[in-house]
């Protein structure tokens, strides 16, 4: 990169004329700032009437053109115009520090959608208050987007529902366990998303969040999709492995199937982080969130099989013994994930519309951190189905055999 192409650091500047038209005539100023020594040359001030200070105001841009090239004529220009879109920016962005939670939605009602930047990469730009960083971001493929500034409304002070798509960028950051699902493959689970929303009288969902999980023994995954409105197709925001029901021994169910409500009726809980007879932290580090789904009828996997009632929840696990083998069917019934991706649905309140309900009715719920982000389009439902795959897809592979041999004795008792 050459001298001329380097983004302009604090303190440091290039040569520019500068000129001043008053009645007494033209005041120029050459402003050698910045330069290499070996172009530096003594600058100074000049005041003279008429043609003549015209023709200097003339020479002095052609000298400024020839060293510093066109641009830095601008500069000083674009440098203000700059800090003042920053400056609108960084307002609007201060105006949705707070975090913004949408009441219940209408299943029936199709949210209006205003326009919305075409990127996050370019929100990122809009919100940076140093024109200089923004000018190096530009070059940036696919900035990551702070998940403060998904939710910033437009001047109306309306939000766009199209930037609850801006959380795949937070996605791809904040989650280390993630799966690159092909584009087939993710309208494929958005048509079985839809099915199974159909099948419970949900099939107008729309403007929230919604959880899914594949209990397929040759995919063990999780999703998480939005559409704006009813008329849209579901879109994935992101993907990672999980590990569901394991049958064969006793007290291990099948984990349901179906549409599960997550309500503040089966309150949620903290992992204390502590490990169990078998030196097993279940519920994976403290403070770890357990989104508890309640009683739910489930498929016995030992025995003569049958159904009986099991608490169904979704939690993180051991972090160092058990994570590393998600990807196959290694729970008592419940839904394990990823340590980030617990933080991440925690976080940004991803099922949290209920509680979200209770809070903005004045109830103070210890569950929820004091530093959470609850977004305009936080959702309540997680969706279990089954692909009947009958092989595994590349891009869900199972763990290998060193995750697998990190795996105690009767690791599988965990929940």
């Amino acid at each position: 990169m050459s001298y001329l192409d380097r983004p302009l650091q604090p303190g440091s500047n290039r040569l520019s004329f500068v000129a001043r038209v008053s009645r007494r005539g033209v005041t120029g100023m050459l402003s050698i700032r910045g330069v290499p020594r070996r172009i530096r040359r003594a600058g100074g001030l000049v005041n003279v009437p008429g043609p003549v200070g015209a023709t200097l105001c003339a020479w002095g841009c052609a000298l400024v053109c020839a060293l510093s090239g066109a641009g830095a004529l601008a500069a000083p220009l674009d440098t203000a115009a700059s800090a003042s879109a920053s400056a609108s920016a960084s307002a609007s962005v201060g105006k949705a520090a707070a975090p913004m939670r949408a009441s219940a939605p209408n299943l029936a009602s199709a949210s209006k959608p205003i326009a919305a930047p075409s990127s996050a990469s370019s929100l990122k730009r809009a919100s940076n208050p140093n024109p200089a960083s923004a000018a190096v971001a530009i070059n940036r493929p696919s900035a990551v987007l702070d998940g403060s500034a998904v939710a910033v409304p437009d001047a109306a002070g309306v939000v766009d529902p199209q930037r609850a798509f801006l959380l795949r960028d937070v996605f791809a950051r904040d989650v280390n366990r993630r799966l690159k699902v092909p584009a087939a493959e993710q309208r494929a689970y958005a048509a079985r998303l839809q099915a199974a929303l159909d099948a419970h009288e949900l099939g107008s969902l729309s403007g929230e969040y919604v959880v899914l999980v594949d209990r397929n023994a040759n995919v063990q995954a999780v999703f998480i999709y939005f559409r704006a409105v009813p008329a849209d197709n579901w879109q994935m925001i992101g993907a990672a492995p999980v590990s569901t029901g394991r049958p064969g021994e006793y007290d291990h169910f099948i984990t349901p199937l179906g549409v599960f409500e997550h309500t503040p009726d089966n309150m949620d809980f903290r992992s204390e982080g502590t490990q169990n007879e078998n030196h097993i932290r279940g519920y994976g580090r403290r403070d770890m969130r357990i989104f508890d789904l309640g009683w739910a009828d489930g498929e016995r996997g030992w025995g003569k099989g049958g159904v009986s009632q099991m608490r169904f929840q979704m939690h993180a696990t051991d972090p160092d013994r058990l994570e590393a083998v998600l990807g196959i069917r290694h729970s008592k019934g419940c839904v394990r994930i990823p340590a980030t991706l617990n933080t991440f649905i925690d976080h940004y309140g991803i099922l949290d519309a209920e509680y979200a309900q209770l809070v903005d009715a004045g109830q103070s719920l210890w569950v929820l951190k004091s530093d959470r982000r609850i977004l305009p389009w936080a959702g309540r439902y997680i969706v279990v189905v089954d692909s009947q795959r009958k092989g595994r897809p590349a891009w869900a592979p199972a763990p290998g055999s060193a995750a697998r041999a990190k795996m105690p004795a009767r690791a599988d008792t965990a929940d």
